[in-house]
């Protein structure tokens, strides 16, 4: 009983807020219909079960900052260790994509 349990809470790391969030702004891009909330809701389903929550939030901080001017925005966007968290999100995204557009 306990292994289906650890396995449902691995899937489901990313908190509530996380998931609407992302589904509000892949509507608001893709379009507001009941289509979209499926394929929206679909894709961080598939982010989620490739990605660990920690991961993504990395990434979308790293991708935030890259917005910032400045001095301390620099190494968000030089350095590989930031490129690389940025693309683990880009190819779950990627992945997503396809399954779930």
């Amino acid at each position: 009983m306990a292994a289906p349990a650890a396995w449902a809470q691995a899937v489901n790391d990313y908190p509530t807020n996380a998931r609407a969030e992302y589904v509000f702004t892949c509507m608001a891009t893709n379009g507001q219909n009941r289509e979209m909330l499926d394929r929206c809701s679909c894709a961080i389903d598939q982010i989620a079960s490739v990605l660990p929550y920690d991961d993504y939030v990395s990434a979308e901080t790293v991708l935030r900052m890259r917005q910032v001017t400045g001095e301390r925005a620099s190494m968000f966007k030089g350095m590989a260790e930031m490129t690389e968290i940025v693309a683990r999100l880009r190819r779950a995204e990627a992945e997503a994509e396809i399954l779930c557009f």
